[in-house]
């Protein structure tokens, strides 16, 4: 899952983004409102975690220009602004969730999980193919109760065919959504992610779990 957190202070900026990373979350940072309403219009993300005290455009602003014209983007408001009217604002104004600083590390990472396992229709956190079965709360894959070890990537990749079971996922889409913007489109880093997971769940549950569909992208199938 792809997030784009909105942040001024680079210390705190730095120490959230290493702690969604070991979580397996692919992170693009913007410091200002201006960038990162560039950063939204030139990706695609599937939350964004925003600060209202930002220079150049206030957060809020930001808030306004991105629900002028998208009602889905999830929008997580991260800010010091602790007044009970400020929380109401930001949510009337189309914010899905509002976490006060100083905040722990722990719920926010839940109130991610949460925003992003909410889909208007409620996504579960096991996700499952046959007996291969993913618990996104925990990060952890296992197949018939026998843990799999993947890497951060091997994981984002699953889980993000998982959660679009029966549907052809191009590799647009999964480099979009599984890796930040300092992935290079031209280097074979996805073709050789897919190999390496590929692998690993033949070894383990012997079966191709993940199919390719040659010219369009990869799919996991299941009846």
């Amino acid at each position: 899952m792809r997030i784009l957190l909105v942040e001024d202070e680079v210390m705190l900026s730095g120490i959230i983004v290493k702690g969604l990373r070991n979580l397996s979350y692919a992170v693009d940072t913007a410091f200002d409102g201006e960038e990162a309403l560039y950063c939204y219009e030139v990706n695609e993300y599937d939350l964004i975690i925003l600060d209202l005290n930002l220079p150049k455009v206030d957060g809020l602003d930001v808030l306004e220009n991105i629900r002028s014209y998208d009602s889905t983007t999830k929008i997580l408001i991260l800010s010091a602004r602790t007044k009970v009217d400020d929380r109401i604002l930001g949510l009337d104004k189309g914010a899905n969730d509002y976490l006060v600083k100083p905040f722990d590390f722990g719920e926010l990472e839940a109130r991610i999980r949460n925003l992003l396992h909410r889909d208007f229709s409620q996504r579960p956190s096991i996700l499952v193919a046959g007996n291969l079965q993913m618990d996104t709360k925990a990060k952890k894959v296992s197949f018939n109760g026998i843990a799999l070890n993947l890497t951060r990537k091997e994981y984002g990749i699953l889980e993000y065919l998982l959660l679009h079971k029966n549907q052809v996922i191009s590799a647009e889409q999964l480099t979009e959504h599984v890796w930040d913007s300092e992935f290079d489109s031209f280097s074979n880093t996805l073709r050789y992610h897919i190999h390496s997971l590929k692998k690993k769940l033949n070894e383990n549950i012997h079966q191709d779990l993940i199919r390719t569909v040659h010219g369009q992208g990869y799919i996991i199938e299941e009846a």
